[in-house]
């Protein structure tokens, strides 16, 4: 039976992709592993993968097609000795039920009586909870021979889907029991979040105004549902300190000169990375994830530094970044800062992590304060280095170099005294910046 070939959801923020380019076309023939099409994400354009093996039946969405739906078919697969003309064959889905008698044509019931009833359909496997198993014709034949209940086995191609792979290596088990089917309770319908204004009622506000329409690409749209949920669903408060940079800077300038000869420049950001990464954990609750009904509290340091990139921006992840000198990070966020610029990051580069940074000091800002991307714990906003006027230790007007930070937290992972302490551990590393080296 002709296998359909799904749109895949190619990172955890995806809905819609744009089928950049097919690597395979009709009559190929294809195993699991082999490259089928480059799908441009929200974030970046990655392969495409079989999971079954087959004959490229048919190519059902063309090349640099937009907006196509995760989950949506885009080709259809055949197995060995079906043909192009299977696909016209496949039985379509019957209607959920046939409409009733009209009540002025009588005879019509009768008729429709006395038609003998059409061979019930074999049913498809389905959970012991009722719901539907998918696997591909190939690994249902597989499981056939072997005696293999589908509902014991655990699908990984996409959605959960059963392939070859899954079946080869399992062995049979007795079937259980569907368990009987709970009657079903009338949920309490969600109350819907307050709608802005529709496009049409913008644009009608802005008739006869020259104006320039822009079309939104996946990651405007992706950026704009996220932070718009983040700010209504997360309980967020601001912690707000100055940091004295002059210790900072002096330390830099000579790790610098010695450092000269190796290529690494340090940046007052991998400074940054580094501070909040020992804070972390020096204060390890705050070492954490929301994570929907619990929180999750990791062991390493994993940083996410945000990126600006044209359109958007990416955080990428720097894991285990408490271990990590500080040359290694200033390469590494290089590294990711440039593939960043050019949508190339793989997504475990760029999900995960627990704490995220955000600087907009090298354009001039003073301070600012950042939305909480989740399922972070927090954000720190960091501002510009400027002179300002200090009182010394011994009560003296001076000058120092001052930066001013504000830190977002996650009230549901993080009290007031408890992100007071991380930032205060933030602040210690930064003016004492030796003791990160410790």
């Amino acid at each position: 039976m002709p296998t359909e070939i799904l749109m895949p959801a190619l990172s955890p923020t995806m809905e819609e992709g744009t089928l950049a380019k097919w690597l395979v076309k009709e009559g190929d023939t294809v195993s699991s592993g082999d490259l089928l099409a480059e799908i441009e994400t929200d974030k970046a354009t990655m392969e495409f993968e079989a999971v079954d093996e087959g004959i490229v039946g048919k190519i059902l969405i063309p090349e640099g097609t937009e907006g196509v739906k995760v989950n949506t078919p885009i080709a259809v697969l055949l197995e060995e000795g079906e043909s192009a003309d299977d696909i016209a064959a496949t039985p379509a889905k019957a209607p959920e039920a046939a409409p009733a008698a009209d009540a002025g044509n009588e005879a019509a019931a009768p008729a429709a009586s006395e038609a003998p009833a059409p061979a019930p359909a074999p049913a498809a496997p389905v959970k012991a909870d009722g719901g539907r198993i998918f696997a591909s014709p190939l690994a249902r034949r597989i499981a056939a021979q072997k005696g293999l209940d589908l509902a014991q086995i655990k699908g990984s191609g996409p959605h959960g889907r059963i392939v070859k792979a899954d079946v080869e290596g399992a062995t049979a088990t007795p079937a259980m029991a569907p368990a009987p089917a709970a009657a079903a309770t009338a949920a309490p319908a969600p109350v819907a979040a307050p709608a802005g204004p529709s496009a049409d009622m913008v644009a009608r506000m802005y008739e006869g105004r020259a104006y320039e329409e822009v079309k939104l690409d996946g990651m405007r749209k992706t950026i704009a549902a996220r932070l718009a949920e983040a700010k209504q669903t997360i309980p967020h408060f601001y912690l707000r300190r100055d940091i004295k940079l002059d210790a900072l800077l002096k330390f830099r300038s000579q790790l610098n000169k010695q450092l000269e000869s190796r290529g690494v420049k340090l940046s007052v950001n991998d400074f940054i990375i580094k501070a909040v990464a020992n804070a972390l954990q020096q204060v390890p609750e705050c070492n954490a994830v929301w994570a929907g009904d619990r929180v999750l509290q990791l062991k390493p340091s994993d940083v996410a530094v945000a990126v600006a990139i044209e359109g958007g921006l990416f955080t990428p992840v720097l894991q285990d970044a408490d271990s990590k000198s500080l040359s290694a990070l200033s390469t590494e966020m290089k590294d990711l800062a440039a593939r960043a610029r050019e949508r190339k990051l793989a997504p475990h580069e760029y999900q995960g992590g627990t704490f995220a940074i955000s600087n907009l000091g090298m354009y001039g800002i003073d301070n600012f304060d950042a939305i909480v991307n989740p399922p972070h714990a927090g954000i720190l906003a960091v501002g510009t280095g400027a002179k300002k006027p200090v009182v010394g230790e011994d009560g003296e007007l001076t000058v120092a170099t001052v930066m001013s930070v504000t830190m977002s937290v996650d009230h549901r992972v993080i009290d007031g005294a408890l992100g007071a302490q991380l930032l205060q551990a933030i602040v210690d590393n930064l003016e004492n910046p030796m003791v990160m080296l410790a």
